[in-house]
């Protein structure tokens, strides 16, 4: 693979706090990020963590409002994560749809393209600028925006299954599933306009555990411990 859009979990880089970020979590991750990236690698990243906010209302917030404010939210877990990656030695900018004044640059594909071109890890914040999209939907759009050869995700569970784990004992592991199933079954890979959006450009994804022990690297290396949502 030459270029790779990778979808960090929110809840995943909280670690065992379960809130936040873990920055030891999220150091390891910059670091496997640089083996990656030295290899030759070119990576975006996309950064859940705007679940808090994103979709909920009450009755002084409605929807638009409360999705903003998830976005906001990314933007922030982007420029953070960033930081990290920095202080590991990389290369960093994060672009978001919207102005942000100078914290960030607003997305093109050329700017993108100009980034990886000078070895910058990119990373894509603020959502896709408007409210009733999921990160998910995101780091598809932005998968097939830049040409990826592949969608990582990096999730706080290790692989695919055929029901909620947490709730089914008994769920099957899936080692393969098809993006066809995925929608048919509605096994929530990433939701479900994700799973149509991913369909119909022919985005194949990798699912597997943030928290195992270089995982990114291996799933960038076609070393699979989760799961191949093919297309």
């Amino acid at each position: 693979m030459k270029r790779v859009l990778l979808k960090l979990s929110g809840e995943a880089l909280a670690g065992e706090k379960k809130s936040g970020f873990d920055e030891a979590v999220v150091t390891e991750v910059a670091k496997q990020i640089k083996v990656l990236a030295d290899e030759g690698l070119e990576i975006g990243v996309v950064i859940g963590g705007g679940n808090f906010w994103r979709g909920r209302s009450s009755g002084n917030i409605d929807r638009t409002k409360a999705d903003q404010i998830g976005m906001l939210a990314t933007v922030m877990n982007c420029i953070y994560v960033s930081e990290i990656c920095r202080s590991q030695g990389m290369m960093t900018s994060v672009l978001t749809p919207f102005a942000c004044g100078d914290f960030t640059k607003t997305f093109s594909k050329d700017r993108c393209n100009k980034y990886f071109s000078r070895n910058m890890i990119v990373f894509f914040g603020g959502g896709t600028g408007h409210p009733y999209f999921s990160t998910d939907t995101t780091a598809i759009l932005r998968a097939v925006e830049i040409e990826a050869d592949a969608l990582l995700l990096a999730k706080a569970v290790d692989a695919v299954y055929d029901s909620d784990p947490k709730d089914n004992p008994n769920a099957r592991r899936l080692d393969t599933v098809t993006i066809d199933e995925v929608i048919q079954q509605n096994l929530q890979v990433v939701d479900m306009t994700a799973s149509i959006l991913a369909k119909e450009n022919h985005m194949p994804m990798i699912v597997f555990g943030l928290g195992e022990k270089n995982s990114i690297i291996d799933a960038a290396h076609g070393i699979i411990h989760g799961t191949v949502v093919t297309v």
